[in-house]
């Protein structure tokens, strides 16, 4: 689970955990939304940022492979945000990034 630090444009900032899979979950989401800017059609035009597909792994690595994916998925965060609004700010992201009720209570480990 990967803690978040969300900064609205209004100022406000919340504190959101979202599991790989759901990163995940957003991007086939993006992509299947947004064709043209997923690239489907011309690579070349992709500007739906990459996210590493899912990994299989041993329990044992969990950890390791969470610390791995800290930095890609922070800079899927900051060049998700930074695409033109029609994108950045679909409902989509939108939702990914608002508050659930099990932000409320935190994962304890």
């Amino acid at each position: 689970v990967y803690i978040i630090k969300v900064t609205w444009s209004n100022g406000s900032t919340e504190v959101i955990y979202r599991r790989y899979s759901k990163f995940f979950d957003l991007q086939m989401q993006m992509l299947d939304k947004f064709p043209m800017e997923g690239g489907q059609k011309d690579p070349k035009q992709r500007i739906i940022p990459f996210l590493p597909g899912k990994i299989l792994f041993r329990r044992s690595h969990v950890r390791d492979v969470a610390v791995k994916r800290l930095i890609p998925i922070d800079e899927y965060c900051k060049a998700l945000i930074q695409l033109p609004p029609y994108i950045s700010q679909c409902e989509e992201v939108l939702q990914f990034f608002e508050t659930r009720p099990d932000d409320l209570t935190p994962p304890k480990e």
